[in-house]
């Protein structure tokens, strides 16, 4: 290429190059035909998009996350207790300097959202004073919402275990040390945590 440049280029060569290497025609054919096959390959995309961002099967649980600046509410409207209040349960960020032996520094909390595996569950995500997002990397899971807004994703988790993630919106001090945690357990082990937190939110 340089050497066909210096050759079509040399004044003693080619006094008038542009007759040479320039051709408007190609030009415009090179320039158009990428964005013809882009624009085919982008409108089945849009389709695609839409598939992954709606929750295509009916989900069996409706977990709700608020985000506040420092702190997240959960809420399990699937299970109103007798004055219709759905269970709900907040999740602070345990202290830097108040771990137990085996937690992880600024990445436990002291309630955890606890799902049962192998279940469709849909997420309801929304901020109460600003920009959040509700991200587990290791589940597949990332979704960000604004102030007025609320957004929607689905999860199912097939393994039990611990599954850690954090805000990845960093808006404010420690806002970014906002974990999340989500324990999946068996379909009974999720049961009898209900029960356990109905009875707890009643008294």
């Amino acid at each position: 290429m340089l050497v066909r440049a210096l050759w079509h280029f040399n004044e003693k060569t080619n006094p008038i190059p542009q007759r040479i290497v320039h051709g408007t025609t190609i030009e415009i054919i090179r320039t158009i035909f990428p964005s013809v096959i882009l624009l085919f390959i982008a409108i089945p995309s849009f389709a695609l998009l839409y598939s992954m961002d709606g929750v295509l099967v009916d989900p069996t649980i409706t977990i709700k996350a608020i985000g506040h600046q420092w702190y997240r509410t959960y809420e399990h409207s699937d299970y109103n207790s007798s004055n219709e209040q759905s269970l709900t349960f907040d999740s602070y960020t345990i202290p830097e300097d108040d771990p137990e032996l085996g937690q992880s520094r600024l990445l436990e909390v002291d309630n955890r959202v606890v799902v049962p595996t192998k279940t469709h569950l849909r997420m309801i995500v929304t901020p109460a004073d600003v920009p959040h997002s509700w991200a587990v990397p290791s589940s597949g899971v990332k979704c960000d919402v604004v102030p007025g807004r609320s957004n929607l994703t689905s999860i199912s988790v097939q393994r039990e275990g611990v599954y850690y993630g954090q805000c990845s919106e960093i808006r404010g001090t420690n806002h970014a040390f906002t974990p999340i945690i989500v324990e999946a357990v068996t379909l009974k082990d999720y049961a009898d945590w209900v029960s356990n937190q109905l009875i707890l939110q009643t008294n």
